[in-house]
């Protein structure tokens, strides 16, 4: 499964339609048919993407938008504004306020799943539905299959998440913490040294391919997938 998208939309035939259409594409799809109901969403479970409708019956995407960038939880999370508004001065007032597309009312259900695999591979990589490759590791989310090398290496779907995560950010370090929310979700609560035992897991999976090296401990700070040598 790729990643999950709120689709925020209150005319039932539209939300019907651009669901399925993300749905065909392998996303997880949550509805909602208002700011609040959106609002409510996002807090119990934060979405790898939002298809945000411009005018909602309280309050205005745009409004909601504005308040996602704000918050320090949401602020990175990719929006795509779904609108029959199709002015210059809508899109630049959209693009503006922070959504990462506009794709204005009639559109094609396959141009938009297209437009949303655009922005998971700027945005969210690992989130794309599409393989991934780093160094010897190629990753292929629709088969759930890890290479090394071409040769197939068997993991655990937590180690496979992991390691998702880190080919979709080589070279950067990432706090136990930032894993934690990254790869499990921010509405999971478990422990950070959880992350350790998923690592030595991941570690020993890749080990079977001499390829353990690659996940990196950075003392005091965190792991990191990098090819080069340990510090």
């Amino acid at each position: 499964m790729a990643g999950s998208i709120l689709v925020v939309e209150d005319e039932p035939a539209i939300q019907e339609l651009v669901s399925f259409a993300c749905s065909g594409g392998g996303y997880k799809v949550r509805r909602a048919d208002s700011v609040r109901a959106a609002q409510e969403a996002i807090h119990a479970q934060l979405p790898d993407l939002v298809i945000l409708d411009w005018m909602l019956p309280d309050s205005t995407g745009i409004e909601l938008l504005r308040d996602l960038r704000r918050d320090e939880r949401t602020r990175a999370l990719p929006v795509i504004l779904l609108t029959a508004k199709g002015a210059e001065s809508d899109r630049v007032a959209g693009l503006d306020a922070g959504a990462d597309d506009y794709v204005v009312k009639p559109f094609s259900p396959r141009e938009l799943v297209s437009r949303v695999r655009a922005v998971f591979r700027r945005r969210a990589p690992q989130h794309s539905g599409e393989s991934l490759s780093y160094g010897p590791l190629t990753i292929d989310p629709a088969r759930h299959e890890v290479l090394v090398d071409g040769k197939p290496v068997r993991m655990g779907l937590a180690e496979f998440k992991l390691l998702k995560y880190l080919v979709s950010h080589p070279e950067r370090v990432f706090a136990r913490g930032h894993l934690l929310d990254s790869v499990w979700g921010d509405h999971v609560f478990i422990e950070e040294r959880t992350v350790d035992v998923h690592v030595l897991r991941l570690r020993k999976a890749l080990s079977a391919a001499g390829a353990e090296a690659l996940v990196q401990t950075v003392r005091g700070l965190g792991y990191r997938l990098s090819a080069k040598a340990e510090q």
